[in-house]
């Protein structure tokens, strides 16, 4: 069994990309800019945005933080993407899901332009995700190809069961396993919460994505000898071993089912990390004009 360890893989991606800024800084280029703009006072939201600020940092990005009140209206959010889609200082921005129940999220998506869409969510870019055409991919999926594509595991011919029909896992990860390359020209298969016959159809994988965020999901009894296993999974669950209460649990039972995997990812330590590279990858392309020229 060989560990996918995503921390170390990021790190060395990290790198990289510093690497290509201090080019682009030494030519005379324009530092890449990332944006952020966070609505209310979620917990999580404030931890993942407050990496994400750091890992400009670590690369040499330059990084900005839009902050909201919990009561932002609808119109001021949009007010504020309009701004930041004409700024042409700022090469790629995010605005942090989930948003407050009044503001509809699918509203302040599509209401990004996709050239500056570094989080790859908007209709356009998911389009052209999809007919493999250059686009800004969502980091999770992103994350899970680089991870693949550095760890050379053969996909082409395998049979891959995603579990879970996200728009930001699930639906975009089975498009790029079908994808008509390398990592790609999988036989790929998606689960859900309604599908009666997962175990069926996990035990004639070759390759599974667990991305339903149920805790543990994946059991052992559901695994075929020598398959990868790839954890999309982050839930909080109460602890007793840990100082906060809580720890990260991914959607496989990883002690059961490592022993039969030749690849699997951890929980800590396996997507997440290739999450946050992936956007900073994303912003790298939209500084250098490289998908919407």
């Amino acid at each position: 069994m060989i560990l996918i360890d995503g921390k170390e893989t990021a790190g060395q991606i990290k790198l990289e990309i510093a690497g290509e800024v201090e080019d682009i800084i030494t030519r005379g280029g324009k530092r890449p800019h990332l944006a952020a703009i966070l609505v209310g006072n979620d917990p999580a939201s404030e931890t993942y945005v407050n990496f994400k600020v750091k890992d400009c940092e670590q690369v040499g990005f330059e990084s900005t933080l839009i902050r909201f009140g919990e009561d932002a209206s609808e119109a001021e959010l949009l007010d504020k993407v309009a701004g930041l889609n004409r700024d042409t200082g700022i090469d790629g921005f995010i605005v942090q899901l989930p948003l407050p129940s009044h503001i509809s999220e699918a509203k302040v998506i599509e209401s990004i332009d996709p050239s500056k869409d570094v989080d790859g969510f908007h209709p356009v870019n998911a389009g052209r995700l999809l007919i493999g055409l250059p686009c800004f991919q969502s980091a999770t999926p992103a994350g899970i190809i680089e991870l693949i594509k550095r760890y050379n595991i053969p996909t082409s011919g395998k049979h891959c069961v995603v579990i879970g029909r996200s728009n930001i896992v699930g639906k975009p990860i089975a498009a790029l396993m079908a994808q008509k390359r390398e990592p790609g020209n999988a036989t790929v298969t998606v689960c859900h919460s309604r599908t009666k016959n997962i175990k069926e159809m996990t035990l004639q994988a070759d390759i599974i994505i667990a991305a339903m965020g149920q805790p543990g999901f994946l059991t052992e009894d559901m695994v075929p000898q020598d398959a990868v296993v790839i954890d999309v999974g982050t839930t909080r669950v109460k602890s007793d071993k840990t100082k906060s209460g809580f720890k990260l649990m991914g959607d496989v039972d990883f002690d059961a089912v490592a022993t039969k995997c030749s690849y699997i990812t951890p929980v800590p330590g396996g997507v997440g990390p290739m999450t946050r590279v992936s956007l900073l990858l994303n912003t790298l392309k939209a500084a250098k004009k490289e998908i919407y020229p």
